[in-house]
């Protein structure tokens, strides 16, 4: 008993479409693959900003403290 013609036809046609869909996904796949890779990297000559914040240092007093009066006449 042979199978019918219609019976041939499809099962070629169907691994046809999974094979056709399987690259489509791989082709997608690799396409999101190399906009992020381009995305990723940054451009040559860019500039960069670092901000830092300092703390300050204490300072000793360079004359011993003292009171001094002036007084001034008109």
């Amino acid at each position: 008993m042979r199978p019918s013609p219609s019976r041939r036809r499809r099962r070629p046609r169907a691994v046809l479409w999974l094979a056709l869909g399987a690259v489509g996904v791989v082709l997608f796949a690799v396409g999101v693959a190399v906009g992020e890779a381009l995305h990723d990297n940054p451009r040559p000559g860019g500039t960069r900003t670092f901000v830092r914040t300092l703390q300050p240092l204490s300072v000793a007093p360079s004359v011993a403290a003292k009171t001094v009066t002036v007084t001034a006449t008109p």
